[in-house]
């Protein structure tokens, strides 16, 4: 049997993402349901200009923009996704969750897993919740220092415990790696794989919201090689579904540290509401990247009309990305990464695996 070379995979991808780009076929929905939280972590990428007070968005308004996205869209091809802040703030979220499954959607929660207890995981699974994700960023000391909690790495784990032992609920861990935590990804990765987890991503974090001046929290070259590595060794045993976030562009270790090569889908299969009713892509994209407002205009109209410079991403080839040699297939990295005003990448994967 013939073996297609990566070169020509890499060809067919470039492609086929080019495709995608055209079709910008919706398939996650994230909702930023509030920006309230219960926790300070020190690593938060929010926008933290944006004040928790700014009041949650009252669910019927985000409802009634739901049942105009399903009346357009195959809405069972689709997930909306609870973010925050935390979610689990919100103690509506159950009702909201039933009434976008009655809709046809699909539904996720993002959450630190401090409120997640035996008697909310059941209304949220009777709620039709069918996927979640947690947060764990290392063991017990790592984890609260970073999340700036006590008792943050306690509720983490009964959260994961609970979620291990549903059947019906597609999940994942995400942990930040970080110089502290990177000399214990074993010791985390054991443990957690102990737990009969399924699937693990890895994020490094991003020098953007409370992070941006924080040097303590961001790897070096032969960390950034290190963890690369740690992953494409844990994928070859694969004792537990490891791999890298969808974070940017990472030059050799491409398909090697994830499924396939890397593929920026804000604003092509990834779309977002923001807490005072802004459309974005990613919630984590610069904010005034943001594309319109549902307040004045159907998110779908937004979705169909406009995200061209999500879409057609041409404009990325500028400063350090002008000239470098990888651009066709990284076109200017994770769209997050950008400070859009400046026209500038904010940080460069390949560049740090490679210095």
């Amino acid at each position: 049997m013939s073996i297609i070379p990566k070169t020509v995979k890499r060809y067919f991808f470039e492609q086929f993402k080019d495709h995608e780009a055209n079709l910008h076929e919706l398939r996650y929905l994230f909702w930023e349901c509030t920006l309230r939280c219960n926790l300070n972590c020190l690593h938060c990428g929010s926008d933290c200009s944006v004040s928790s007070k700014i009041e949650d968005m009252p669910a019927e308004v985000f409802l009634a923009e739901a049942k105009k996205i399903a009346g357009i869209f195959k809405a069972e091809l689709i997930t909306i996704v609870f973010t925050g802040g935390e979610p689990l703030l919100r103690n509506d979220l159950e009702d909201i969750g039933r009434e976008v499954r009655k809709l046809g959607f699909h539904w996720s929660l993002v959450t630190n897993g401090l409120l997640y207890t035996p008697e909310r995981h059941k209304r949220l699974m009777g709620a039709g919740m069918g996927a979640a994700t947690l947060s764990i960023d290392g063991m017990e000391e790592d984890h609260n220092w970073l999340r700036n909690s006590k008792n943050s790495f306690s509720g983490a784990l009964r959260t994961l415990d609970l979620m291990v032992n549903e059947p019906r609920l597609n999940f994942d861990v995400v942990t930040c790696v970080n110089p502290r935590n990177i000399k214990h990804l074993k010791e985390i990765g054991d443990f957690l794989s102990k737990k009969n987890l399924k699937s693990w991503r890895l994020f490094t974090i991003a020098p953007k919201g409370r992070a941006v001046n924080n040097e303590n929290l961001r790897l070096d070259f032969l960390q950034q090689r290190g963890l690369m590595e740690f992953i494409r060794s844990n994928r070859i045993i694969g004792k537990m579904k490891v791999c890298f976030s969808c974070e940017g562009y990472l030059g050799p270790y491409e398909s090697l540290v994830r499924d396939g090569f890397f593929f920026c889908r804000a604003g092509i299969h990834i779309g977002s509401i923001l807490i005072d009713g802004a459309v974005s892509a990613c919630p984590n994209i610069d904010r005034t990247m943001k594309q319109g407002n549902i307040y004045q205009t159907p998110f779908t109209d937004i979705w169909n009309n406009r995200f061209e410079d999500m879409r057609n991403r041409k404009w990325t080839k500028t400063g350090e990305c002008a000239s470098c040699s990888e651009y066709n297939h990284c076109r200017g990295s994770a769209m997050h990464l950008w400070d859009y005003e400046k026209k500038e990448l904010i940080f460069c994967h390949s560049k740090a695996l490679l210095e």
